[in-house]
């Protein structure tokens, strides 16, 4: 007479002893996770839905369908303020990667006094946004800054009003959101030119490679995670651009230095139009994730279908 042992399924118990350890990580992270459903995602979805709404200071929920949408296109701020993201993103973004490229590539030559260089570069980026503005809007002015020490100093046909100029108003702005970011594009580059290998240069330099032709060829393609890295980072902030400007400017002159989150803030907060508000920053959430969407895609997506 036999007597069969009972089976043990070792999958079943793994997988029931995982679920006891990650069930507290995963009770303890449900606030957070609720907060993110209700405020964050929530609030978008509200916010999308207000825009197909005719509502003006107080929300409503009728249907109007696209009609703010066309509104907005033909909207002659939100029109200056498309054109004005546009110049300052690419200026902006371009400016920064190359600067910060600049920078990274003067820190990694082993300079003395490295520490001191990165901070100064660094520091920046560390103050807010109004900040920078203030000060910007301070070394700018005509009257106050740059154009007056000239003029000061004895060189009295010196200009420089770009702040007050209407047609060069959005470049001061680029100018700078260039001081604030090129600092942190520094930082990112450093960090992937301190990886890459020494004996790239040993090899370059028995061949008799040109610098620059080593780092257009070899080094900038190897750095091509961090500069994707940067330019997200980047971009976001291009899209969200609003303290700045009001710091510096508060749109004008006119509405030369207008930008799709001052037209949206303007809208909700001052111009009682909430409908064509939303309209407005549901189309800075489309351009959001229009730029996430093929870094998402390329950094998790695709990388999990390579080690599927």
């Amino acid at each position: 007479m036999s007597i069969r042992a009972p089976s043990v399924n070792p999958s079943g118990t793994k997988t029931r002893r995982s679920v006891r350890t990650r069930l507290p990580a995963a009770i303890a992270l449900l606030p957070t996770a609720l907060v993110v459903l209700v405020v964050y995602i929530g609030c978008m979805l509200w916010t999308v839905r207000l825009s197909f709404t005719s509502s003006t200071l107080l929300p409503k929920l009728d249907w109007v369908g696209l009609a703010q949408y066309s509104r907005l296109f033909v909207n002659d701020r939100f029109v200056t303020s498309a054109e004005n993201i546009v110049i300052f993103g690419i200026l902006f973004i371009s400016g920064c990667l190359i600067i910060g490229f600049l920078l990274a590539v003067f820190i990694d030559q082993n300079v003395r006094g490295e520490g001191l260089f990165r901070t100064v570069f660094l520091y920046p980026y560390s103050m807010s946004f109004v900040v920078t503005g203030v000060a910007w809007q301070w070394f700018l002015n005509p009257g106050l800054g740059l154009q007056k020490l000239v003029r000061d100093l004895g060189f009295e046909s010196f200009t420089f009003d770009w702040l007050v100029n209407q047609r060069m108003a959005i470049y001061t702005i680029v100018i700078a959101g260039l001081w604030h970011g090129a600092g942190l594009t520094m930082a990112i580059l450093l960090a992937g030119l301190r990886g890459v290998d020494k004996d790239l240069w040993k090899a370059a330099k028995v061949d008799g490679i040109p610098t620059w032709r080593v780092y257009t060829s070899v080094v900038i393609p190897l750095l091509r995670p961090m500069i994707v890295t940067a330019v997200v980072l980047l971009a976001t902030g291009v899209v969200k651009l609003y303290d700045l400007v009001v710091a510096m400017t508060l749109g004008g002159p006119g509405i030369a230095t207008e930008v799709p989150a001052k037209f949206v803030m303007d809208h909700l907060f001052e111009r009682n139009n909430i409908a064509l508000g939303t309209a407005a920053a549901t189309m800075m959430l489309i351009t959001v994730v229009i730029v996430l969407a093929p870094w998402v895609y390329a950094r998790y997506i695709r990388q999990e279908g390579r080690h599927a």
